[in-house]
């Protein structure tokens, strides 16, 4: 089974089982079990053995460190008051639902550095504001997780930037970082889904299980379903809340965590070689960097609410406990995730993929249409954009870099996009998980809703990927797809006006 197909059988079960029951965790785990007997050719001692070692060396201690940490921040600034004056204010100076919308999308394309925090951050920030002008949840985390992965990939300061460097070979003819740039015009799914994000706003435009969910909404329901696994959490939130809080105990928090990651992320790479903020971004240690920012941005928030009374020691210490609490369902999911990552390693899925890229690198014109669908499957059935990216960067560097630069850099673009599309679009995703969490969706309501979407711009990503292969342009397949886009977005609003 090593290095053959059977590798994406446990991934793809995964995510047909999560889509038909709707029950993520069991999904996840069966998955996960199925890799283990794989693995050790269904011995039952030994599957046991292997599933909780692989959990064990595949746990990010790191990013549940900083999930919890920033729950803690979630929750204060609920408490605070925060978040409650924010909407309060939000709510006079924003006073539409498109507003609220593109307010929500200004906040993700700000917040580049990273994707984890860019999805918690903008999703308790804008929760409040978005729910008073009853957007489904399922809209909300759409509109986050769209401007989350997509603004961070063309982002030239940002922890996925130097994930993208520490995964082209020494040898190519560009340095990662240079490599990165020349990237970013290419990247046709992260631009086109920006455009039919703003589309979608300012048409006010709703289709498939969407339209429905935003129905729904309309008449005061924001979930559909799933309700239930956040009536808990809401309660929580909303028990003890400072209802004189003022909307500086929202804003100043936010602006010292993204001061201090940005900080962190310089100093660290400045530690690691970097000789100037470009490369002390791309040489940063980005974990320990968010860890660092969200800690500061703790003690900061007690320095800023307790002198003032704005929130009791108790309650400042309770909020530790039920931002761990906050984060349980995403963390347990993450922790399945990473764990169905490493059974896939363990079956040998790059040497499958190098395979099958091999075996299709004399495509000549199609090869960056094609890689973009070999990338957006296997981040779809592995759900990890970064683990796509380390598998076939090199692969696709080593197949270019000494007879067509330019090929490469298409080739590498389209690696990045499909990546970012079939994390997009995959229920094991982190980031898909991170959108849910920072909007209180229901995971499942969250995946079917934005598949549709996604699914639109990637099949005009194919076509436009094919004319970048032939012409070795950007401006063309991104002129080009961008009015396909819109020509079948306009398609779309008119059929479903029809219908209504």
């Amino acid at each position: 089974m090593y290095g053959t197909w059977w590798s994406l059988v446990p991934p793809i079960i995964a995510i047909l089982l999560a889509l038909i029951t709707k029950e993520v965790y069991i999904s996840l785990f069966c998955g996960v079990l199925l890799g283990a007997l794989f693995v050790t050719d269904f011995q039952v001692w030994g599957s046991f053995e292997m599933l909780f070692s692989t959990m064990t060396e595949n746990i990010n201690l790191n990013i549940i460190i900083f999930d919890v940490l920033l729950g803690m921040i979630i929750v204060l600034m609920t408490r605070s008051g925060g978040s409650y004056a924010y909407g309060n204010w939000a709510t006079k100076k924003i006073n539409s639902k498109k507003k609220s919308l593109f307010a929500t999308m200004g906040l993700g394309v700000i917040i580049f550095v990273d994707d984890y925090f860019n999805c918690l951050t903008v999703g308790s920030v804008m929760r409040p504001v978005t729910d008073k002008f009853k957007v489904s949840r399922a809209k909300l985390a759409y509109i986050i997780d769209a401007t989350a992965a997509p603004v961070c990939i063309i982002a030239p300061i940002s922890s996925w930037a130097a994930a993208v460097n520490s995964y082209v070979p020494e040898d190519s003819s560009l340095t990662g970082f240079q490599l990165f740039l020349r990237t970013i015009p290419y990247n046709l799914y992260a631009l086109l889904t920006l455009l039919m994000v703003a589309i979608v706003i300012a048409w006010n435009l709703d289709f498939g299980l969407m339209k429905k969910h935003e129905d729904n909404a309309k008449k005061g329901d924001l979930f559909t379903s799933g309700a239930e696994e956040f009536k808990a959490l809401q309660d929580e939130e909303t028990k003890n809340v400072n209802k004189n809080g003022k909307v500086i105990d929202l804003v100043l928090p936010v602006l010292v965590l993204i001061g201090s990651a940005v900080g962190a992320m310089i100093y660290t790479g400045y530690k690691d070689g970097g000789k100037n903020v470009v490369d002390a971004f791309a040489n940063c240690n980005a974990e320990m960097s968010l860890i660092f920012a969200t800690l500061v941005t703790v003690i900061f928030m007690a320095v800023l609410y307790l002198p003032r009374k704005v929130i009791t020691f108790k309650s400042f210490m309770d909020s530790l406990a039920e931002g761990a609490k906050l984060m349980v369902p995403a963390i347990l999911i993450l922790t399945f995730a990473w764990t169905l990552k490493g059974m896939g390693d363990n079956l040998g899925i790059s040497e499958f993929v190098n395979s099958v890229v091999s075996g299709n690198a004399k495509a000549s014109i199609f090869i960056p249409a094609i890689m973009f669908l070999i990338a957006l499957f296997l981040a779809f059935s592995t759900g990890t954009s970064w683990g796509t990216f380390a598998i076939l960067v090199p692969i696709v560097v080593s197949m270019f870099a000494a007879t067509d630069e330019e090929m490469m850099i298409i080739a590498v673009s389209a690696v990045l996009a499909g990546a970012v599309c079939g994390d997009h679009i995959s229920p094991i995703s982190d980031t898909t998980i991170m959108s849910s969490s920072g909007a209180q969706s229901n995971h499942i309501n969250h995946v079917q809703t934005q598949m549709q979407y996604a699914l639109i711009v990637a099949a005009i990503c194919v076509v436009g990927y094919i004319i970048a292969g032939a012409c070795k342009n950007f401006v063309a397949p991104l002129l080009i797809s961008a009015v396909i886009l819109v020509g079948v977005l306009f398609v779309i609003k008119k059929t479903v006006s029809k219908k209504a």
